[in-house]
């Protein structure tokens, strides 16, 4: 049976999809707001993770190296983890890199699949969380940049706008309230989602084509 939270917490890449539009189901990342991760069954993927990993830190150490062969200091995953406590809920998460010279820094994340609007909100929300959630980062201005296999995608630091900042507080006040938020089931969505018809008994886990009743001409 899940166990519930003392307080909500968010982990980042629970929050893109649902920012970029690709996913509007807000229930799954609620619930996983105020579930302890490990009290809940999961889904199993079929994801080759073995293969990605391999192929994410080759991409990982390649950018790595090229950032610091700037003389610029980089951290890697580990160090840059962070837990930022709000009034409803806790965000935390993990940048791939960390890239520092004086006063200004290039946060970098690796994506080894194609690109998506959800990847630069991921980097957004790390250059918006880090200098408020990690002292060392508190007076450094903060650019984005996504590293995929052969191209990469440069994001300004005025992507954090006023604009961002509120439609990411939104949600996460939004994830972090007690109410249910609404589900919206379907094979798309729920193909994403790992949480078992145990805890969503509107989980859709396949779908008849069969079913459905053909009557349209073209």
């Amino acid at each position: 049976m899940a166990v519930k939270r003392d307080h909500p917490y968010i982990w980042t890449t629970w929050l893109t999809r649902l920012l970029s539009g690709d996913s509007s189901c807000e229930w799954a990342a609620q619930f996983r707001a105020h579930h302890e991760t490990k009290s809940y069954s999961k889904v199993s993927s079929g994801f080759d993770a073995a293969r990605w990993q391999m192929e994410h830190t080759a991409l990982l150490y390649k950018a790595r190296a090229e950032m610091e062969s700037t003389g610029a200091n980089v951290y890697i995953e580990g160090q840059n983890f962070f837990t930022l406590r709000g009034k409803t809920a806790t965000l935390s998460g993990k940048p791939d890199l960390v890239s520092i010279e004086g006063n200004t820094g290039v946060i970098a994340d690796a994506k080894t699949g194609q690109q998506s609007i959800s990847h630069q909100i991921q980097v957004l929300i790390y250059m918006y969380a880090l200098p408020k959630a990690l002292p060392q980062y508190r007076d450094v201005t903060f650019e984005g940049k996504l590293v995929y296999p052969g191209e990469e995608v440069f994001i300004p630091s005025d992507g954090v706008n006023d604009g961002f900042v509120t439609e990411l507080g939104g949600l996460i006040t939004r994830l972090a309230d007690s109410d249910s938020a609404i589900r919206t089931p379907s094979k798309q969505e729920c193909s994403f989602c790992n949480i078992t018809i145990a805890d969503c008994d509107e989980r859709i886990d396949d779908y008849e084509e069969d079913d459905v009743q053909r009557t349209a001409d073209f």
